[in-house]
């Protein structure tokens, strides 16, 4: 019983062609060589309905193979091809070559589209977290911040007169980190007052610091701050 040869199964002329070379397991370069033409000109006899608005493109593809053919038993012309003009059996295998590559990665496509419908999703919810609970008893961040201000006009003094003395004091760099656990490890021996945490000599760039250090702990609400009068001494608690 002869193959009967069905055109609406194909996408095109390509389409057969590839699928011929596939089943041959030829390689694309090889076609010419082969019994792929042979096979595809077969197929067109046996078509089972010849509708030519849907054949011609598979008729044409059949000239143009008959054209390789052909010019294959000829002897080659003498005067070469034009540079950068490619052969008719190079254009063709061009495109059977990118027309491979894109079957190939409509299939992957086609794969991730399935893969993606058998995946059930669901949108992120917001949960509101709960406000920070930061206990501040007299305490206002103008306040604190001229508490701050204070303190480094008192490292500005330092740094003035130790100018003045043409002394040079080296100190190791110590990080927003450091002073956490600086402060927290002063808090295990009870309240203490923000001037506390420095000594007679200290430097702006030790105040800006240890703030910074006392606004993280503050934020993380493990540290308690209070201030009884105005312009009296902040003092820290745990």
């Amino acid at each position: 019983m002869p193959y009967i040869v069905s055109l609406k199964q194909f996408d095109g002329p390509l389409d057969l062609l590839l699928t011929l070379i596939s089943n041959a397991k030829v390689d694309i370069h090889d076609i010419f060589v082969s019994e792929i033409t042979e096979q595809y000109l077969e197929s067109m006899k046996l078509v089972d309905e010849l509708d030519m608005d849907s054949a011609s493109e598979f008729l044409q593809m059949a000239a143009t193979l008959l054209e390789i053919k052909s010019r294959a038993m000829l002897p080659k012309p003498p005067k070469p091809e034009e540079e950068g003009e490619l052969s008719p059996e190079e254009a063709l295998i061009r495109q059977l070559e990118e027309y491979r590559q894109f079957k190939e990665v409509s299939a992957r496509m086609h794969q991730l589209e399935e893969e993606a419908r058998a995946l059930m999703t669901k949108l992120p919810e917001e949960y509101p977290l709960p406000p920070p609970n930061i206990e501040i008893t007299g305490l206002t961040l103008e306040k604190l911040f001229k508490a701050y201000q204070r303190v480094l006009a008192r490292a500005e003094r330092n740094e003035a007169a130790e100018r003045m003395a043409s002394r040079e004091i080296k100190r190791d760099a110590f990080t927003v980190a450091d002073c956490m656990v600086r402060i927290s490890r002063r808090l295990r021996k009870g309240s203490f007052r923000f001037s506390e945490l420095f000594g007679e000599e200290f430097t702006k760039q030790e105040v800006v610091t240890m703030f910074m250090a006392l606004l993280e702990l503050i934020k993380l609400n493990r540290i308690h701050v209070a201030q009884e009068n105005a312009y009296d001494e902040i003092v820290l608690s745990a």
